[in-house]
């Protein structure tokens, strides 16, 4: 008998360069995953760190050029902080949530609530050098699996004497189709959030490209017939975690591949992008 449940497996891209600004991230990985004699095929979810992507599109600023203001350090040396640290933050928080104990919890002016508004010296790529979230994620997302899906369809047999067309469902591209031997991949870009009422860093998707980051399962039966009126999965979040189970900060592999993994594909009636994960401020309970 065959399972209808599917068995997935996560592949990191392995052999990226420490990326700088300008860099063809979409370019850098189709090579590093041709290095690995790594094809992407249909229905694959490409899985890449928001650093990275912050990275190449240039959104870092060296904290030597950040002036606080005094009210900023005072706080800051209230909490041994980096006040340069602080005023970065607060440049770029839409409101803040808490600030006790020397945290800063804040909504960006993405909509994302999360510590110190995404900002992050690790593995920056120098001394004192801050690495901010991108301007728009899901527009990330998007223009990676474009470049990926075209650069695969391109090295594949045929390549793109193969002609252009509309792709099927997610592969279409807005403004114009992919060719018709590119795969119809789906690419989330994930970041690493903590959890207030929970221990240990999590990853969520910031933006997503070519699947549905939600998985709505209300009026749908349980396996005892009864009705289930409040099950969304999250799934774009949930393929973000499987993915850092082969990536993360230590190992220095931003990006992974995952197979097997039957997503749905956006439909034009449900919300789409990493912005549809954010919670609706009538629906917070505790705004």
């Amino acid at each position: 008998m065959t399972s209808t449940i599917p068995v997935i497996s996560i592949h990191p891209i392995e052999g990226l360069p420490e990326i700088l600004p300008g860099d063809d991230l979409p370019g850098l990985l189709a090579g590093a995953l041709g290095r690995m004699s790594f094809s992407l095929a249909d229905g694959d979810v490409i899985v890449v760190a928001q650093k990275v992507v912050s990275k190449a599109e240039g959104a870092r600023v060296a904290l030597e050029a950040v002036e606080p203001t005094p009210e900023t350090r005072r706080w800051a040396e209230q909490w041994d902080k980096d006040p340069r640290m602080v005023e970065l933050v607060l440049r770029e928080t839409r409101r803040i949530v808490r600030r006790e104990r020397g945290l800063i919890i804040s909504e960006t002016r993405h909509g994302f609530v999360c510590a110190n508004a995404g900002i992050d010296l690790s593995n920056s790529g120098g001394k004192d050098l801050a690495i901010l979230l991108p301007e728009d994620s899901d527009r990330s997302a998007g223009q990676i699996r474009q470049r990926l899906a075209e650069k695969a369809g391109a090295e594949a047999p045929g390549g793109p004497e193969a002609g252009a067309g509309a792709g099927a469902g997610a592969g279409a591209a807005p403004g114009g189709g992919f060719r018709k031997n590119t795969p119809d991949i789906a690419v989330i870009v994930s970041d690493t959030f903590g959890r207030p009422w929970r221990v240990g860093l999590t990853q969520v998707a910031l933006g997503v490209a070519g699947l549905a980051p939600l998985l709505d399962l209300r009026d749908s039966p349980d396996v005892d017939g009864r009705t289930l009126h409040a099950t969304i999965i999250a799934v774009a979040d949930e393929l973000a975690c499987a993915a850092d189970l082969v990536c993360g900060k230590i190992a220095r592999v931003p990006a992974a591949v995952i197979r097997g993994y039957r997503f749905e594909r956006p439909r034009e009636e449900q919300p789409a992008g990493g912005a549809a994960l954010i919670r609706d401020p009538e629906m917070d309970l505790f705004r």
